[in-house]
């Protein structure tokens, strides 16, 4: 069984790309709506969400595990494998499948995120890595915007904010490095026509089926478990799963 984590609803994006390469997976999804937004947490906290996290999954049977939160990928430490007794293999992550997906491109790349993946520097490390440099942008506020149902306006007035369309003068491409950012990818559209946006839930749903499948094969079920109820979340689920059998459970 495949475990996706993520700080609230931002993975369903993640979720609907691994759906759509993989129907017959199993897949148990942690919400930890308690304690979003993890972009605003320290690097001490974050660790101990994620292995708290983590640990919850395993023991809802999950033995492979999809860090579905970009503030999750830039906390990894090799010191979470051996609190979680996982290899290395056992786990896809956000930021590795999308910096491979740009290696050998010609565009010119810029990223948003939250302030914490943006101050962890884990993208730009990356895309230097092979050779890119990258514009990093942070979006403070607009991951727990999102997550708890702000009004269209008022997620445009945010991002509008923190990032101008003349930051990104001389970008191809705009990579929304946080996951909630999809799911309001019209309105970066609306603000940001002349440039491309990239999701990276594409890049992650093909390295899932890379390193994944065969060996997952199940009965497609998906369950969610979310640390605190939320009528946003379950709204979501429905518009992103729609036509699909799926239960929500909430735990303390």
């Amino acid at each position: 069984m495949i475990g996706l984590l993520d700080s609230g609803s931002g993975g369903l994006t993640v979720l609907k790309a691994i759906r759509e390469r993989l129907p017959s997976c199993d897949i148990v999804y942690f919400g930890d709506i308690a304690h979003v937004p993890y972009g605003s947490k320290t690097p001490e906290e974050l660790l101990g969400l994620v292995v708290g996290g983590i640990g919850l999954l395993q023991k809802e049977g999950a033995t492979k595990i999809v860090s579905a939160c970009n503030s999750v990928s830039a906390s990894m430490a090799l010191s979470l494998f051996d609190a979680t007794g996982l290899q290395m293999l056992d786990m896809v992550e956000m930021v590795g499948p999308t910096v491979s997906y740009f290696k050998g491109s010609s565009h010119k790349v810029a990223l948003c995120a939250t302030p914490a993946t943006i101050r962890s520097g884990i993208y730009q490390m990356g895309f230097k890595l092979v050779s890119f440099e990258v514009g990093a942008f942070p979006i403070p506020d607009l991951a727990a915007a999102i997550e708890f149902g702000a009004q269209r306006d008022e997620v445009r007035r945010i991002i509008a904010e923190s990032l101008k369309p003349s930051d990104l003068a001389g970008y191809d491409v705009l990579v929304l490095a946080c996951t909630h950012y999809p799911l309001v990818l019209e309105v970066f559209a609306e603000l940001f026509p002349n440039i491309l946006l990239f999701d990276p839930a594409i890049a992650v749903a093909e390295r899932v089926e890379e390193r994944f499948w065969p060996q997952e094969v199940g009965n497609g079920s998906t369950r969610f478990v979310i640390s605190k109820d939320s009528e946003t979340f379950r709204s979501l689920v429905a518009r992103l799963m729609q036509g699909a059998n799926y239960a929500i459970e909430v735990v303390s």
